[in-house]
Order: structure tokens, then C-alpha cells, then sequence
């Protein structure tokens, strides 16, 4: 007891007058965002009991958006039944952010379309991209408008679908035509029959609703950086059936700008999520932008950061990709137009420095002063995932101790 209460001694006091902004990502089936940052907490606190503390649940558009900004905005998490990519009925979450609160009107709503149409819901023997379909996306859209949102923030990523967003125009009241005037089947291989797109049955509150695509994907909607032959084979493609699905979406592309007058075919980023982000620029007044620097801009993360001393971000795996639109560099970013003379630690339950070793180099250009992993032995998997929060926060103080030593 007397070794405790000599340690509080030492500690009381440090911190003050230091602000620190805790933003990560969540770390992939070990924790939330949310939970990342209250464990990051834990542990500096245990060595700056009296710093101020900013938590900020952050995400790219990927899976965690809706909860990080429902989080961030002291929003609510809402439900609506709708079409999996098999068409099986689930139900499937959204968020309306904090703006709902105050007003029955318009608000913001924030969607994953893998949470209705997410590569989750099929395995190795049900996943088949010339089937999926995006209609559940389509149905998560239609509930939010029904709940007044008339802004829509939409993150395509770990899509199971192939289908550029066709289904969803389906849900939303589109009809796509054969020769004949009958509806042509669900998913991508089906998608050389259409002749029509008829739009006059298309929800009218679309015209009046602002969309915006947070993705970090720009590949284009066809082509050999295409969404069929990047993302087809993780989906169940075989090289045949990406063959098929791109030529599939080359035609759908045609008719769409020969009837809707909009070229999707080679819009980077089109191919997001099986070519969804094609779909939403066809039939919507959709935008596409950084899934991080919506986030960041929704929750004011530069403002938030402006008379701070310190950042930390982070999230499951830190690579070589990490420098390409992924959280840890969104925040770094964020962090430094807020405040140039911040520091940004990043801290990832996996390390890769690629196999020359300087992988991670890119990142201390962009804004990441130093990056640490949490894992503190080799260890099975299902083991670093149960103790990620305790990692986590030892690490986090680890990082505390050093800064403590330099003030």
C-alpha cells in the first residue's frame, strides 16, 4: 500500500495543463473505437492523471463509420429489415448523428452499405458476385429518408456484391429493363440484359437529398484496376466470372450514359464496393470523397486539436497501405491543420514494416511522428484479441511514460 501511495504521489500533478486528443480507428474484432480511446485513456492516465483528455472515435468509411460518428455527434443508432446479398431478411443497423436530436426535420444520416450488403453474410459456399445484390443497401437508404435525413453519409467497403449499385437503384424505386420491358434478375451476371432504366418511379426525395460516398477506394468501375477484376476474386469470382462481370458492367455503364446522360465507367472510385459508387453517381446526387476526412470533418477533429499538445490515433494494423487514405494518417493530417506543432503517435495490435524495413518511412511524412505496436509477445491470435484493451492501455502508458520524462 505504501509502494501505491507513493507512486500517486509521484504522478499527481502530471499532466496539467497538457492536452491530449485520443482518436483511433477500432481496432477489428477486438474493439470499437470508442473502446480504443477509453483504453488509450486508461493508460496515460495512470501516469498523466491530470491531463485533459479528448476522446474521439474515428473511422474511414469502413466498417465502425456509423458507430464512430453516432459516438462522436452523441447521436443514435436505428434499425430497418431489409435484403442481405442473398436476399435473406435481416435487419440491419444505420446512424442518425446528433443533429436528429435537436430537430424533427432534415438530419444527417450515416450508412454502411456492409451492413446490409456486407461480404459477412456469405461464406465459401454462398458467395457467388454474379448473384449478390446491393438491394439491402438500397432498403438502408430508403429508411433513412423515412426518418428525415436528407443527408447521407454512405461507406462502401467489404462489399460481397458485384452489381454497380444496380440493386440499390432497384430499391429506390428504379427499374432496369430488358428488351422485352421485364425486369431483369439481381446481381451483376445479369446485368448484360438491360435495354431500359426507367427512373420515372425513382424516390423523389433523392433530388433533395445531398449523399456522399466516404470510401478510400479509387479504383474505376471497369478495367483491369476495375472493381471486378480487383475486388471479384476476394468475392467468389473466378477469372471467367470476372471476365463476365466486367463486361457485364461496361454494358450497364453504356446505358447509363447513353439514358441517364452520367459516364461512371472510369470515375475513380466508381468501383468502390462492387462498383456501388457507380450506382449511387448514376442515380443520385452523390459526391465522393476521403471516408476519413468526412469523419474528421464531422467530428471537428482539426478544431478539437487546435491547443492540444498530443495526438494518438491507431487501429488494428499499421502497413505500407496505412499511408493510403487510412485513419492513422486522416488524423494525422487533421491534427496538423488544426495545430502544425502537434505530435501524432500511432499505436496498431500489428506492426509490418514491409521486407525492407522502411514501409512505415511514408507515414512520418505525412504527419505520424512515431508508430508503436501493442502486442507485447508472440502470441495465438485469439489470445492478443482477449487481451487487446489490457495491451492497449500498457502501451498506451508506456508512450505516457516517455512523454512524461521529456516535459
Amino acid at each position: 500500500m505504501q509502494a501505491v501511495a507513493a507512486a500517486c504521489a509521484l504522478f499527481r500533478g502530471m499532466g496539467r495543463g497538457m492536452k491530449i486528443v485520443i482518436a483511433p480507428d477500432s481496432f477489428k474484432n477486438c474493439m470499437t473505437a470508442r473502446e480504443a480511446a477509453e483504453a488509450i485513456q486508461v493508460g496515460f492516465a495512470r501516469v498523466l492523471p491530470d491531463a485533459d483528455y479528448d476522446l474521439i472515435p474515428m473511422a474511414d468509411g469502413g466498417e465502425g463509420t456509423v458507430q464512430s460518428l453516432v459516438d462522436a455527434t452523441g447521436g443514435e443508432l436505428r434499425y430497418a429489415d431489409v435484403l442481405d446479398p442473398l436476399g435473406r431478411p435481416i435487419r440491419a443497423e444505420y446512424g442518425l448523428l446528433g443533429d436528429a436530436a435537436a430537430s424533427k426535420a432534415t438530419c444527417t444520416a450515416v450508412i454502411e452499405m456492409s451492413a446490409a450488403s456486407g461480404i459477412q453474410f456469405v461464406d465459401d459456399k454462398t458467395k457467388n458476385p454474379l448473384t449478390a445484390t446491393t438491394y439491402g443497401t438500397g432498403q438502408l437508404i430508403r429508411a433513412a429518408l423515412d426518418a428525415g435525413a436528407r443527408h447521407i453519409i454512405l461507406g462502401v467497403g467489404g462489399s460481397a456484391t458485384n452489381d454497380g449499385g444496380a440493386g440499390m437503384a432497384e430499391a429506390l424505386g428504379a427499374r432496369l429493363l430488358d428488351a422485352h420491358n421485364q425486369p431483369i434478375p439481381r446481381g451483376g451476371g445479369f446485368l448484360d440484359r438491360l435495354a431500359v432504366i426507367d427512373v420515372t418511379g425513382l424516390d423523389v426525395r433523392l433530388a433533395a437529398t445531398d449523399i456522399i460516398i466516404a470510401s478510400d477506394v479509387t479504383n474505376p468501375l471497369i478495367g483491369p484496376t476495375g472493381a471486378s477484376a480487383v475486388f471479384g476474386p476476394q468475392k467468389g469470382a473466378t477469372p471467367d466470372m470476372v471476365a463476365h462481370l466486367d463486361a457485364n458492367l461496361a454494358h450497364y455503364a453504356a446505358v447509363i450514359a447513353e439514358q441517364l446522360g452520367r459516364d461512371v465507367a472510369h470515375t475513380p472510385g466508381a468501383g468502390g464496393a462492387g462498383g456501388l459508387g457507380a450506382g449511387l453517381l448514376a442515380f443520385t446526387n452523390a459526391t465522393m470523397q476521403s471516408g476519413v476526412e468526412i469523419v474528421a470533418r464531422t467530428v471537428r477533429l482539426a478544431e478539437r486539436a487546435a491547443d492540444a499538445d498530443w495526438c494518438i490515433t491507431g487501429e488494428g494494423g499499421v502497413d505500407a497501405q496505412t499511408r493510403y487514405g487510412k485513419t492513422p494518417v486522416g488524423v494525422a493530417q487533421a491534427a496538423h491543420r488544426g495545430n502544425p506543432r502537434i505530435r501524432v503517435v500511432a499505436l496498431a495490435g500489428r506492426v509490418d514494416y514491409g521486407p525492407d524495413g522502411h514501409a512505415l518511412d511514408p507515414l512520418h511524412d505525412l504527419g505520424i511522428d512515431a508508430v508503436f505496436g501493442i502486442t507485447p509477445a508472440a502470441m495465438p491470435l485469439a489470445r492478443a484479441l482477449a487481451d487487446g484493451p489490457a495491451n492497449l492501455a500498457n502501451a498506451a502508458e508506456n508512450v505516457a511514460r516517455l512523454i512524461a520524462a521529456v516535459q
